[in-house]
């Protein structure tokens, strides 16, 4: 299929200016396109993921991407989706905070493929020369105050309780002079954004057919929601970022693993670049057998190897396996280290496993696995209890040092799934 169509099965293609016309003009050869990132922190989080990947998308279709990172505009911030005003960021925030992501963009462009190389622009660059007056008699002038009021993302912050400052309504402005430039200059066609970003770009379209008397298009995609309408992309600890010093590989890795059986299939054709009938199958797999969950697994190993590539993928799902009885042999301490954070930790005085150690029925109790010594025998007798993934039926059994985990920590399982690492010191 073509890549429109292939964007409509996948539900990515949301709203298009003409899409008729820019599907006749992705027909005759290559087109440039933009899309714009401000730096709002150090790092992109899942929900940059849609429009990063869309750009590739058109990359790998022999398009022409062009990444911006929002120099100028993300001293201002955009008022769309929001209730209430950004904090504004100083200069060495948004200059440090676009250094950190350009690192990232190259896991998802190829800014060196043959022929179509991906581009990354700053918007300072040709905004912050220019004069407040120019900008406002060779930019200001082309826009109508009753239009900007009337979009979506401006009127919904005037008729809320903060209102909206002048500053932030500027914004429509600089993000339509971008797509003005970018046409200029590089000859870009073609706007993409989330559909929060619709009346910005529709401002850029207009601006680039009054100055310049230049069709353009824009595209818009969904917003990355869960079944319910929330945002997706933040755990019970906040965002879920892009960065491995934000978010371990691993905790990505089950972010995803825990993805609801009503947003999978959504996540899977939006995030993925598996091919139809593959994602087809999961879907028939999953609705087979949900418990298996053979798409949320799907899901996580693509994601994971695509944002922290191949090893980092192998170690999150090494230590996924962990959680669920696999065995130790092997794994690195950094992996095990991931494991820690997620299950309940007590520490241990090292001395205590000096000589013949410390019973087992002692240590099931000290770890809270056990409420009481006999009942910790009783858990032994019965076959539930795992030391280092190990069942251990003996009642004799006592630990010692030998049986630690790099020289510091146990893990200690009762059942199928509950689990608690003892750490020494």
């Amino acid at each position: 299929m073509d890549l429109l169509a292939e964007l409509r099965w996948r539900g990515l293609l949301a709203d298009c200016t003409d899409v008729e016309a820019l599907g006749q003009r992705l027909a005759v050869g290559p087109i440039t396109l933009y899309c714009g990132f401000d730096p709002t922190a150090d790092s992109l989080h899942v929900g940059n993921l849609v429009p990063l990947l869309l750009l590739r998308r058109f990359q790998m279709a022999g398009h022409h991407p062009i990444a911006l990172a929002g120099g100028a505009t993300g001293m201002i911030g955009d008022p769309s989706g929001r209730s209430s005003e950004r904090n504004l960021q100083t200069r060495g925030q948004v200059e440090h905070n676009i250094a950190a992501i350009e690192g990232q963009l190259s896991r998802f462009l190829d800014f060196e493929a043959a022929g179509n190389p991906a581009r990354l622009v700053d918007n300072a660059h040709w905004t912050a020369p220019i004069s407040f007056l120019d900008f406002l008699r060779d930019i200001g002038k082309h826009f109508s105050v009753n239009v900007m009021v009337a979009k979506e993302s401006v009127r919904a912050r005037m008729e809320g309780d903060s209102g909206i400052s002048y500053t932030e309504f500027s914004y429509m402005l600089l993000q339509a002079f971008d797509f003005y430039h970018l046409r200029s200059e590089l000859g870009c066609e073609l706007q993409t954004g989330a559909t929060d970003q619709w009346g910005n770009i529709v401002a850029g379209i207009d601006l680039c057919r009054k100055k310049l008397g230049a069709t353009v298009w824009g595209l818009t995609h969904p917003l990355l929601t869960k079944s319910d309408g929330t945002k997706y992309g933040k755990s019970a600890s906040g965002a879920v970022w892009l960065d491995p010093k934000r978010t371990s590989p691993y905790r990505f890795y089950q972010f995803f693993i825990q993805s609801e059986d009503a947003d999978v299939s959504r996540l899977l054709r939006f995030l993925t670049f598996l091919p139809q009938d593959q994602i087809e199958d999961l879907e028939r797999q999953q609705a087979a057998n949900p418990g298996a969950r053979p798409a949320q697994l799907a899901l996580a190993r693509e994601l994971t190897r695509l944002v922290h590539g191949e090893q980092a993928c192998q170690d999150a799902l090494r230590a996924s396996q962990i959680l669920f009885g696999g065995e130790l042999a092997g794994v690195s301490e950094s992996t095990f280290a991931e494991i820690v954070g997620e299950v309940p930790s007590r520490s241990l005085e090292i001395a205590r496993l000096d000589g013949p150690g410390i019973p087992l029925a002692d240590l099931l109790v000290h770890a809270e696995l056990s409420a009481s010594k006999g009942q910790a025998r009783r858990d032994v007798e019965g076959g539930g209890i795992y030391v280092n993934n190990v069942r251990e039926a003996s009642l004799q059994r006592h630990v010692t040092g030998v049986d630690l985990l790099f020289g510091r920590h146990l893990l200690l399982r009762k059942g199928k799934r509950t689990y608690a690492v003892v750490t020494v010191a």
